[in-house]
């Protein structure tokens, strides 16, 4: 934001000159210098300015390469919401955020998240046994694919008690996103995301990215098929029976065939059971 000064030449405010500092300190910082994740000075830079401009309750970064566990970037919960945000979503939850498939997929500037969730996202069980936990009217993001084949998401939150952002707020957040994708790439774009421990001292799981999920292999201990586990990916992020069908090219009661063949093999009944055995195996991941 600009002000006019007693000369009539146009001034930054506090907040565009602290971010403008930050940047010029993450230049200067070395790749050896050890940063914690949530304490990054630009973060913290870059979320005063936005707010400056929108008002909000939280906001966090991640970056995203492949099916890697996702390393934080910065945040602003306390210990207690960390856990719910971070460390459990980092267990295995991220792999079914939506978020995180726009993120792989190398979408770029700014969304929301109902304009990206699947059809039955929020009836899906990962929505009631995990998203539900973060109590959030809205959930927001700016994308930033980065030329390494990482990509950072600054996820900007609404509490249910503040509401969702309106749609005067909305729009502008949408021609604020150039700004803050090209400062995110000034920030992190020579940065390696996805490796573990690379220019930063890890903050327990919270501060690593883990090495690669291989989602093809997740299901195979559980005798299922390819097509079966894929089935079983789409169910999990919320995807209704006509969804997969569009996105697998089948018929949506081949779709369900599948779904009854998956509860049969797991002896489930429910996506909650299949859930639970996603989690299970998460968890036993390294």
């Amino acid at each position: 934001m600009l002000g006019i000064g007693r000369n009539g030449i146009q001034k930054a405010s506090p907040a565009a000159e602290r971010l403008a500092e930050a940047i010029a300190s993450a230049h200067e910082r070395s790749a050896n210098v050890i940063v914690e994740p949530g304490d990054d000075p630009f973060g913290h830079a870059l979320i005063a300015w936005l707010r400056a401009h929108v008002p909000f309750d939280h906001c966090v970064a991640f970056g995203y390469r492949g099916t890697a566990r996702p390393p934080l970037l910065f945040e602003t919960f306390n210990a207690e919401e960390s856990h719910v945000y971070v460390t459990l979503y980092q267990v295995g939850p991220y792999l079914l955020d939506p978020f995180y498939h726009a993120a792989i997929e190398r979408i770029d500037g700014f969304r929301r998240m109902r304009e990206l969730a699947p059809d039955r996202f929020y009836a899906s069980e990962y929505y009631r046994s995990y998203y539900s936990q973060t109590v959030l009217a809205e959930e927001v993001g700016f994308f930033v694919p980065l030329a390494n084949g990482a990509s950072v998401v600054v996820s900007l939150m609404r509490r249910a008690a503040s509401g969702a952002f309106g749609a005067a707020q909305v729009r502008l957040l949408r021609e604020l996103a150039p700004i803050v994708v090209a400062l995110c790439r000034l920030r992190w774009g020579e940065q390696v995301i996805g490796e573990e421990g690379r220019g930063r001292r890890a903050r327990g799981a919270e501060g690593q990215a883990g090495r690669d999920v291989d989602r093809g292999k997740i299901w195979q201990d559980l005798s299922l098929t390819a097509r079966e586990g894929e089935v079983v990916d789409l169910i999990l992020q919320g995807h209704s029976a006509d969804s997969i069908a569009r996105l697998l090219s089948i018929s949506a009661g081949t779709a369900k065939v599948h779904r009854r063949n998956i509860y049969r093999k797991l002896n489930i009944n429910s996506q909650a059971g299949l859930f639970a055995h996603f989690v299970a195996i998460m968890k036993r991941k390294p």
